[in-house]
């Protein structure tokens, strides 16, 4: 049990009400009862704020508060960002636990030649191949496979069967969570002339700057010759392709079963949809938003738009678009009608043509 004191003496917070009041839990401001602390960061759910059984709410410093009638009012926390507050409080009364215990699992296999850190945990029927450099601080869990001669920076984790091919190099404090695989081929076929393909070598690596965090069972194909890269504090959501030699710029996000095709720049700063597909070989400016389901096939050369549809043109027009296709039908039968009654009209002119 904590007060409300010891939260705000976390979050560098003023308190409105009882400073003293016991916070136990924490929960959703529609579910919470007596004893949580919830937060209201969407102004949608402001209208909870006149019903919560919370014993404390986190809101923003300029949030104005309803009167209650006939139960107490919970004691709010002001902040600047109520949600990055709340996830501070979250951790605070759930710590993350320890993912790994320390040392190396006698079933692991650890190549010779490999640069081990101080600290360094490597889990049961990891693999790691020689000449491998990591970091002070990272954990291995059961099962992935690191290839010869790859990096992996400090306090970095890997979850379980992940698997870093030869040569790649992952940052610090990198997260890359189960069944991921950094450094598969690129797809790279060249076309023979009796139908078939030769395998084109692919002979880059993938480079994955700090802070960056990639999802369950994400690609990210090796470079054909070079680097794909993906560059500081890029967030991968589960299920997303990155082709070969793509670059994604700084603290991009990029949601669920997003794809990305070879040798695509992808700017600092870009959030994309979930299912959103980008063209091979373009080049998209930063700070651009791509709704989901997005299909991009041309360069945006201009930073800071937001896109949508197939193929992806600006919000505005896509939603005017939209807004026209449940229109469509109704217009349709008028122009079959008007087309007949022109058709009809021209049978009328030839007729009286032919009588004059």
């Amino acid at each position: 049990m904590m007060t409300v004191r010891d939260i705000a003496a976390v979050l560098g917070s003023a308190v409105e009400g009882d400073a003293a009041t016991g916070i136990g839990r924490v929960a959703k401001i529609e579910e919470a009862a007596p004893g949580d602390i919830t937060f209201l960061a969407n102004p949608k759910y402001k209208k909870h704020l006149e019903s919560t059984l919370a014993s404390a709410v986190i809101i923003g410093r300029t949030v104005e508060t309803p009167a209650r009638t006939g139960r107490s009012q919970p004691v709010f926390l002001r902040v600047d960002d109520p949600y990055t507050s709340f996830l501070k409080v979250l951790l605070l009364f759930n710590p993350p636990g320890d993912p790994l215990a320390p040392g190396i699992h006698p079933t692991a296999v650890v190549e010779p030649g490999v640069n081990l850190g101080t600290d360094v945990r490597i889990g049961p029927h990891v693999v790691v191949g020689e000449r491998c450099r990591i970091g002070d601080g990272t954990m291995i869990l059961a099962g992935t496979v690191i290839g010869r001669d790859v990096t992996v920076g400090a306090r970095t984790l890997l979850y379980a069967n992940v698997t870093v091919r030869e040569g790649c190099r992952i940052g610090d404090r990198v997260i890359i969570h189960p069944g991921a695989v950094i450094g598969s081929d690129g797809f790279g076929f060249a076309p023979k002339p009796d139908g078939s393909y030769e395998k084109i070598p692919q002979l880059g690596i993938v480079v994955v700057g700090d802070d960056v965090e990639i999802g369950a069972n994400c690609t990210v194909d090796r470079a054909t010759m070079g680097e794909t890269r993906i560059d500081n504090g890029v967030k991968l959501d589960n299920l997303i392709q990155v082709a070969h030699n793509v670059v994604i710029g700084e603290n991009t996000v990029i949601a669920a079963q997003a794809g990305i095709s070879g040798s695509t720049r992808i700017g600092k700063r870009n959030m994309i949809g979930g299912q959103v597909g980008f063209s091979g070989h373009l080049a998209i400016a930063d700070d651009s938003k791509w709704g989901a389901q997005s299909g991009v096939h041309r360069s945006v050369p201009a930073a800071g738009g937001t896109y949508m549809g197939t193929p992806a043109v600006s919000f505005r027009l896509a939603s005017r678009i939209m807004g026209a296709m449940p229109q469509l039908p109704d217009a349709l039968a008028e122009i079959r009608g008007l087309r007949s009654e022109v058709e009809a009209l021209q049978r009328e002119i030839e007729k009286l043509k032919s009588r004059s």
